[in-house]
């Protein structure tokens, strides 16, 4: 009896061009300076401030590549990246985080560093992405929190919030929550969560991949919940309806911040 060959992995394994090696960064970033992740011509990125690092460190690395690419004005606790380096680059990966901070500005940290894993991709081989919106439910402002939690004056209900963010957690199409958005628009949400506190309240939002402005037209949405305008059986017809017309408004970027990835195929998680 002939045996059956083993089965394959599909997983597409990345490696680096020839005569480079990869090493993977966490890395974070006050969002306000940026016009988000992405180099684009005649504004300031994350990925150039971090790729002009390297080049000041003496090498020519590739650009950098991260997990997920923000926005304008949304920050980053934890992102993961990965760069590909001249097999000659004399920085030894332990001390990497510390010389490459001595050259990126004060609204830019790399937290850690290592060799990346046979077959990493920061941006192809994740899992899932998670965000979290904080909202600052005070009467007052606080300037502490300026830039960092949209400040909302008036009382919200969380569990008319968390009622609509179960009604549209799952696989679905989110074109209603999309904005100038031509991929196909079916996405798997995990988690949509609303988190109470005293002064600060968290939305968790986690997933393998969003559509452009997704999380900031659900955190709007699951507003207009909190605010008694809308019941989760309307959250529901919203998603059904595919008109971004029918969601709530985008909230402002700088109460979004990355807070983290999981690459299941290399490790239970990066935060």
């Amino acid at each position: 009896m002939t045996e059956r060959p083993a089965p394959t992995d599909p997983r597409p394994d990345y490696q680096p061009p020839a005569g480079h090696r990869r090493v993977r960064l966490t890395a974070a970033w006050d969002g306000a300076p940026f016009a988000g992740w992405q180099s684009q011509p005649g504004v300031p990125s994350v990925q150039d401030t971090l790729h002009a690092a390297f080049t000041s460190l003496g090498t020519a690395a590739f650009r950098p590549v991260a997990a997920g690419r923000t926005d304008a004005g949304v920050h980053a606790e934890a992102m993961p990246a990965h760069v590909d380096v001249p097999a000659t680059f004399r920085v030894p990966t332990a001390k990497l985080a510390r010389a490459l901070n001595a050259h990126l500005p004060p609204t830019v940290a790399v937290l850690h560093a290592e060799d990346a894993p046979a077959g990493f991709h920061a941006r192809f081989s994740c899992t899932e992405r998670q965000y979290v919106y904080r909202l600052l439910a005070h009467p007052q402002r606080h300037p502490l929190w300026h830039g960092r939690a949209l400040h909302v004056p008036h009382p919200l209900d969380a569990d008319a919030m968390n009622a609509a963010a179960a009604a549209l957690t799952g696989t679905h199409d989110f074109a209603a929550f999309a904005t100038q958005e031509d991929r196909q628009t079916v996405r798997e949400l995990r988690v949509l969560r609303v988190q109470p506190g005293p002064l600060i309240w968290e939305i968790h939002v986690h997933g393998e991949s969003f559509l452009r402005h997704m999380v900031r037209g659900l955190v709007g949405t699951l507003l207009l919940a909190g605010q008694g305008r809308l019941s989760p059986a309307q959250a529901e017809d919203i998603l059904h309806s595919r008109q971004r017309s029918q969601a709530g408004a985008n909230v402002p970027a700088p109460g979004l911040s990355f807070t983290g990835a999981r690459y299941e195929r290399f490790e239970a998680s990066t935060t």
